[in-house]
C-alpha cells in the first residue's frame, strides 16, 4: 500500500520538488511506497501551491493555521499517513502533535540544537552561523513536537562553513543536502523502515544502501542517521 504524504510548505516549494522528483505523483502506474498526496500552506500565494497544481496534487489552504482541530479533520479526509513540514513557518498545533506523534517530520537547515527556535528560518539561520563563526553548519530531519525545531532526530548531514561564506552562498550548498537528504528520510519513514518508539528513541535503518551509493555531494560532508 502507497502511503499519503502530505507536505506543509509557506514559500517556494523547492523541497516539495525534490519530494516530488523522488517519490513522485500519486498515480498509476508507478509502483510507489509512498507519494505526495496532499500539500498544503498558510499562504495563498507560496509557490509551492503552484508546484502542486503543475503535477495535479490536491491542495488546501489553511485559514487559521492554530485551528488543529481543522488540521486533523483536513488530514483525515484526504487519508493522510505522514506529514512532511518543507519550509512551513508556521507552529503545528499540540491537538496535531500528540495524535500525530511519530507521523510529522521536519528538516531545518542547521545541525539542531543549534540555530534552531521560532526566529531561526531561511537567511536568518546561516546569517547565525556565520556570525557564531562555526566551521559546520548542516542539515536535521527531525519528528515534530508541539515546539519550533524541537523533536527526535532522525538524520543529520554536516556541511562545511568556508571562511569567505556569505549567507547566499552557505544556503544554497545546505539546501542541496536538503534536496537529497529529507526524500530519503520521508521515503524511509512512510515505508516503515524508520520510526518513532514509544520511549522517544528513532529506531531503523534509513539507508538500504551504503551511504556512497545513496549520496554523492563532494565537499559537503557525511551524513548521520540516528
Amino acid at each position: 500500500m502507497t502511503a499519503r504524504i502530505a507536505v506543509f510548505a509557506s514559500g517556494t516549494g523547492s523541497n516539495l520538488e525534490a519530494l516530488l522528483r523522488h517519490l513522485g505523483p500519486p498515480a498509476p502506474p508507478r509502483p510507489a511506497s509512498a507519494a505526495v498526496s496532499l500539500v498544503v500552506s498558510n499562504r495563498a500565494s507560496a509557490g509551492a501551491l503552484a508546484i502542486a497544481a503543475r503535477h495535479g496534487v490536491p491542495t488546501s489552504v489553511l485559514s487559521d493555521p492554530s485551528d488543529g482541530r481543522a488540521l486533523v479533520a483536513l488530514l483525515a479526509h484526504h487519508q493522510i499517513d505522514l506529514v512532511a513540514l518543507a519550509g512551513y513557518l508556521k507552529r503545528i498545533p499540540p491537538d496535531v502533535t500528540e495524535p500525530w506523534r511519530g507521523r510529522i517530520l521536519n528538516v531545518h537547515p542547521a545541525l539542531l540544537p543549534a540555530f534552531g527556535g521560532p526566529e531561526m528560518y531561511g537567511a536568518r539561520v546561516h546569517q547565525a552561523v556565520i556570525d557564531a563563526g562555526v566551521r559546520v553548519t548542516g542539515v536535521t530531519v527531525h519528528f515534530v513536537d508541539a515546539h519550533y525545531d524541537h523533536g527526535p532526530i532522525v538524520a543529520q548531514w554536516p556541511v562545511p562553513v568556508w571562511s569567505d561564506d556569505t549567507p547566499t552562498a552557505l544556503a544554497e550548498r545546505v539546501l542541496r543536502v536538503e534536496h537529497r537528504l529529507y526524500p530519503e528520510v520521508v521515503e524511509a519513514v512512510a515505508a516503515g523502515r524508520v520510526a518513532l518508539e514509544t520511549d522517544g528513541r528513532v529506531r531503523g535503518r534509513l539507508f538500504d544502501a551504503p551511504v556512497t551509493a545513496a549520496f554523492s555531494l563532494q565537499n559537503e560532508g557525511s551524513p548521520s542517521c540516528g
